[in-house]
C-alpha cells in the first residue's frame, strides 16, 4: 500500500510528546512499547486511522463502517463494562482478530510483540489511558447446557427486548429501525445480520456473544444488557442467536430442529 503524504504524517507523529511514547501495554508476559509501535502504525494503520489517530486517514472516506477514532477512546470490542476503557488484551485481541465485515483485517502476520507495541502506541492518542485506572473485565459464568428450551426462552427475550426492531424478526439486520441508526459520530450504521454465520464483530464463540450482550458495543446503538437481564437469560439469548446461523449445516439451528423432531416423535 502506497502512503500518500507520508512526509506530513511523519512530521505529525514525530511531534508527539516523550510522555506519550513512554506509554506501555501489558499483555500476559508481553510488554509493548509505544515508540516501537509508532513505526508499525505509520506502515500499516495510518492510511485508515490517520496521523492523529482520529479515523480520518486518506482511505477513510471510502470505508463503511468508518475507521475507529482512537482519540475518543471508545471501543466496540471490550471485556469491560459499557463506557469503560478496554484492557490492553482487548485491544491486542482486536488487532489480532480484526473486525469482521469491515476494512479492519486480522493482523496475525505481525509478531505478538509487534501487536503489543501497536497497542501501546494506540493508547497515546487519548489521555484517558493515562488518567483513568484500568477496569476489571466482566465475569463470564460457565455456559449452561444448550437446549431447545433455552433457545425458546432466548427467542422470547429477543422479541420482548425489541432486539428485532434493529436486527429484524429473523435476525437479518433489516428491522424497522435499521435505516435510522447512526454511530457515536453520526455516521449511518446498519445492525449486524445475525444469519450470516458464526463470525461476529468481536469474535464468534459463545463467550464472545455473552460478553457483547453484557458490555454492549460502545460507539454504536448496541447497548449493554447487564442490568436488563440475568446471566442465565443472557445465555438464553446467546443460544437463540446461534440458531439463526444459516451458513452451516452443522450449526446449532439444525440441532434444535433435530431436538424438536425427536420430541414430536415420542409417544405421548
Amino acid at each position: 500500500m502506497i502512503l500518500k503524504g507520508s512526509g506530513v504524517a511523519l512530521t505529525v507523529l514525530l511531534s508527539c510528546s516523550v510522555f506519550g511514547f513512554a506509554q506501555q501495554s501489558k499483555i500476559d508476559k508481553l510488554t509493548g512499547n509505544a515508540k516501537s509501535g509508532k513505526a508499525l502504525y505509520v506502515r500499516y494503520c495510518i492510511t485508515c486511522h490517520g496521523p492523529h489517530g482520529d479515523g480520518t486517514g486518506e482511505n477513510a472516506p471510502h470505508l463503511d463502517p468508518k475507521p475507529r477514532d482512537f482519540t475518543k477512546a471508545t471501543f466496540k470490542c471490550r471485556s469491560t463494562p459499557s463506557g469503560e476503557l478496554p484492557t490492553d488484551s482487548d485491544l491486542y485481541n482486536t488487532i489480532s482478530r480484526g473486525i469482521y465485515n469491515s476494512a479492519m483485517p486480522p493482523w496475525k502476520p505481525l509478531t505478538q510483540q509487534q501487536r503489543a507495541d501497536l497497542v501501546a502506541y494506540i493508547k497515546t492518542f487519548s489521555t484517558r489511558f493515562q488518567e483513568e485506572p484500568p477496569s476489571a473485565s466482566v465475569v463470564i459464568p460457565p455456559e449452561p447446557a444448550r437446549s431447545a428450551d433455552s433457545v425458546h426462552r432466548g427467542a422470547e427475550l429477543f422479541q420482548s427486548l425489541n432486539c428485532w426492531s434493529c436486527h429484524g424478526k429473523e435476525g437479518r439486520g433489516n428491522g424497522p429501525s435499521a435505516l435510522t441508526l447512526t454511530d457515536a459520530k453520526g455516521y449511518p450504521i446498519l445492525p449486524f445480520d445475525l444469519t450470516r454465520g458464526s463470525h461476529f464483530k468481536c469474535g464468534g464463540t459463545s463467550s464472545d456473544l455473552f460478553k457483547d450482550l453484557t458490555t454492549g458495543l460502545d460507539g454504536t446503538p448496541m447497548p449493554s444488557f447487564s442490568t436488563a437481564l440475568r446471566p442465565d437469560q443472557i445465555w438464553d439469548v446467546v443460544h437463540y442467536i446461534q440458531t439463526l446461523n444459516e451458513e452451516s449445516s452443522r450449526g446449532f439451528f439444525h440441532f434444535v430442529k433435530s431436538e424438536s423432531r425427536t420430541h414430536e416423535s415420542r409417544p405421548q
